[in-house]
């Protein structure tokens, strides 16, 4: 018993190592097949990303150096603490996050939590909800660009807003029986961020806030490349295959395509490459492959995860309640979206 309890120490403690070791390894190997893939991951996060998010961050910036959280937090405080159980303030992070797309939601829920604008078990509930995909990816990228029809879009904004606020609402009760008003700012107007733009110094904080938004582009674009690699490899040693097999039975079981988990497991990585990969599976059931998208854009996939939690480690907030949440969001999501596709035949766009 003391040996196997040495010998999994041991593996915990070898484990990353001995990953990056076979990732590295596997570069060389693979090296062909990696660089057409980073190729393509460097393609979508310029011609898809970029454009959809990098405005939305530099506004979501140039927004925290005035009085708008706290003017929020006075206005939609009546719906936020009934509902969300988290003061006013945590409708920017909301907000923000429907517009902006991810990351945006986690950061400035982080970011309140540096500020003490909401107390640790509040920013955690937020971190559960608030970090989505946005309008211009959703109807833009996936809607028009990837199947070419505007009301995809539309639908999977809608089913996505919709899992987003049934999350919120459950994860009220996170931590409900703890303290929410330990160290948190009250509401009064001597209790504002110490730094506001003005005419003096706009051009340090639009400095600031371009700077800040390519930071979080670059980071974006560094997990879509590595994840892009990643399946790259993945696909080259046939550990997909191996992973879809307990899938296919599930899959056969259910009647559903098994051409679709291959995909599913890629967006499970990386959202961007899996949902541009399910757009390209040709089936006369098209709900389907919506159906699944949905489910993706509500989870979001480990790649957001590694995003969210190289914000998240800088504070003291758990992990837990986002994990929690994204899963739910993503099962809600496809669930609303299927619902929604059956019940108004507008939606239907089966062969």
């Amino acid at each position: 018993m003391k040996k196997i309890n040495i010998f999994v120490i041991r593996l915990k403690r070898n484990l990353l190592p001995l990953l990056f070791l076979i990732f590295t390894i596997s570069l060389v190997i693979f090296s062909s097949s990696n660089l057409e893939a980073a190729k393509s991951g460097l393609k979508l996060w310029a011609s898809s990303v970029v454009p959809s998010l990098f405005p939305f961050f530099v506004a979501t910036e140039l927004l925290s150096y005035t009085n708008i959280p706290y003017l929020f937090g006075r206005v939609f405080k009546k719906f936020m603490k009934p509902i969300f159980n988290v003061r006013g303030e945590g409708s920017f992070a909301l907000i923000m996050g429907w517009l902006s797309g991810y990351p945006v939601g986690a950061k400035i829920a982080c970011n309140f939590r540096k500020s003490q604008v909401c107390s640790k078990e509040e920013c955690e509930r937020l971190l559960s909800f608030t970090n989505n995909s946005g309008p211009l990816f959703i109807i833009g990228t996936v809607g028009i660009s990837l199947y070419g029809n505007y009301y995809i879009g539309i639908l999977l904004m809608l089913t996505h807003i919709l899992a987003c606020i049934t999350v919120g609402i459950i994860f009220r009760f996170w931590k409900s029986t703890e303290s929410a008003n330990s160290n948190v700012y009250s509401n009064d107007k001597n209790n504002k961020l110490s730094t506001y733009v003005n005419f003096s110094n706009l051009g340090e904080i639009l400095s600031k806030s371009i700077t800040n938004s390519i930071s979080t582009l670059l980071m974006i674009g560094g997990f879509v490349v590595l994840f892009s690699i990643i399946i790259s490899i993945m696909n080259s040693t046939n550990l997909t295959y191996i992973l879809s097999i307990p899938f296919g039975v599930i899959f056969k079981f259910l009647k559903l395509p098994t051409s679709f988990i291959d995909p599913l497991i890629t967006g499970v990585l990386e959202i961007t490459n899996g949902i541009s990969t399910i757009s390209l599976i040709h089936v006369k059931n098209i709900s389907l492959n919506i159906i699944f998208t949905a489910f993706l854009l509500g989870m979001g996939g480990i790649s957001v995860f590694l995003q969210v939690l190289s914000i998240t480690s800088k504070t003291d907030l758990s992990i837990k309640p986002y994990i929690y949440g994204k899963i739910l969001q993503g099962i809600f999501a496809s669930f609303y979206t299927a619902f929604f596709i059956y019940i108004f035949p507008f939606f239907n766009l089966n062969l």
